[in-house]
């Protein structure tokens, strides 16, 4: 008890550090002083009470953990495979985590911060009102990813493949296919527990199944319970911390090592120890001849906000095995570059946030009042968008060019040269280069 009693910070702070703001019912939430009369046993008991009735914080909630859906949405009996450890007693913390996540998306689509609507047929509409600082912080996050995925693939001519590790009960293939985008060959790889749920919904619900079955000409269509490949899609049950299973899978699935690949790891790596983290960068950066590497996860995790987190997950049995990594901006980087990436950037997301444009951000900020603008700060400020490229000229051109302080006026985005870094404004563009 002695940490909840050494964080001097304000009680709205603190409200966000222990929610991390899946929901808004922040009085649940809150991270409550311990006062020395919790030295009676009997006050002690109704207090370590109150703290199981804390929901789990949203940070442990992105669809884009790879971890195993908690008893397969809490009931429905699914065998794992005797080849992965995705039943293991140290995933149990966060087995329940991507349904929770995928509300989050679910609802902030639902209110408009961006348009979804294929993620309608993995997750139902929860009545729960969330955040706005959860909904806004997702907003960035997804509209992060997806500025580096479009410049990768308008960079590429879309002549690459796409490897989303962890991918939970992301839509990014469907709204690609929407937008004429997508690559030579999609992947995404998650958990077989994730992933025949997953697979479910596609099988039963036509507007999932027929973007996949259009683009695919040849009768070697396979799917089963937890897998599917296609011509230009496949997703595939497996577990990132068996690389030798892993990659037996994704060449079966004909992954070409020699086309530019992008992997894409959102709340991933944190979930695994410093050492299975390293070796899946190390598998990717010597597998691939060209490649880049978009991750998305906490930072800034030794400040008093970050060890509340921590401290909050930890009373869930979910622990953060790569927290260490996660130190600075500096760490994230080094994880990379030490791992066998040429190239590193990253950015926390408050400094994203800023540099989005304004007519966007005016857009998605007139959707609901947000009344404490130092909540959505102090969250923003613990996770960070990272990016890494290796091989490839057009990959690791104008290295130097990171992000600089927004344009008063930006109206549109402009991607030219390579795809190194999120970019810098000139004018009203944002230059990817």
């Amino acid at each position: 008890m002695s940490a909840l009693t050494e964080v001097p910070i304000n009680r709205k702070v603190a409200d966000a550090a222990v929610v991390g703001g899946v929901t808004a019912r922040r009085q649940l939430s809150r991270v409550v002083p311990c006062p020395p009369v919790l030295s009676s046993p009997v006050a002690l008991y109704f207090f370590c009470r109150l703290l199981t009735r804390f929901p789990c914080p949203w940070w442990a909630q992105h669809p884009g953990i790879a971890t195993p859906m908690a008893a397969s949405l809490r009931g429905a009996a699914i065998s794992c495979s005797s080849t992965t450890t995705s039943c293991d007693a140290v995933d149990e913390g966060v087995r329940g985590t991507c349904e929770d996540a995928s509300l989050c998306k679910r609802f902030a689509v639902s209110l408009g911060y961006w348009h979804d609507p294929y993620i309608q047929h993995f997750v139902r509409l929860s009545k729960e009102r969330k955040a706005p600082e959860i909904n806004r912080g997702y907003f960035a996050r997804v509209h992060g990813v997806s500025q580096l995925i479009k410049a990768f693939l308008r960079r590429t001519e879309c002549q690459c493949q796409i490897l989303n590790l962890g991918a939970g009960m992301d839509t990014t293939f469907w709204k690609l296919k929407d937008e004429n985008l997508l690559p030579s060959k999609y992947f995404e790889v998650d958990f077989p527990m994730i992933v025949t749920r997953k697979l479910h919904n596609i099988k039963f619900k036509p507007p999932l199944s027929k973007p996949i079955l259009e683009l695919h000409s040849e009768d070697t269509f396979q799917m089963d319970g937890q897998m599917l490949d296609s011509k230009r899609y496949a997703i595939i049950g497996a577990d990132l911390r068996d690389l030798s299973e892993l990659e037996e899978k994704l060449k079966k699935c004909n992954m070409n090592t020699q086309l530019p690949t992008l992997l894409i790891t959102e709340c991933v790596l944190v979930y695994m120890t410093p050492e299975q983290s390293a070796s899946l960068l190390k598998w990717a950066a010597n597998n691939f001849e060209t490649a880049m590497l978009i991750n998305y996860e906490q930072v800034n995790m030794e400040d008093r906000f970050g060890q509340i987190m921590i401290e909050n997950l930890r009373r869930r049995q979910c622990d953060l095995a790569g927290v260490e990594t996660c130190k600075s901006l500096e760490s994230q980087k080094e994880r990379l570059l030490s791992n066998g990436w040429e190239t590193a950037s990253a950015v926390d997301m408050m400094d994203l946030y800023s540099r989005l444009p304004r007519a966007e951000v005016n857009r998605i900020e007139s959707l609901e009042f947000l009344d404490e603008m130092e909540l959505l700060e102090q969250l923003m400020h613990h996770y960070c968008l990272c990016w890494a490229t290796k091989g490839g000229h057009e990959l690791a051109q104008n290295q130097g060019n990171y992000l600089s302080k927004p344009c008063d006026q930006r109206k549109s985005l402009h991607i030219c040269c390579g795809i190194s870094s999120v970019g810098r404004f000139e004018g009203d563009h944002l230059l990817i280069c």
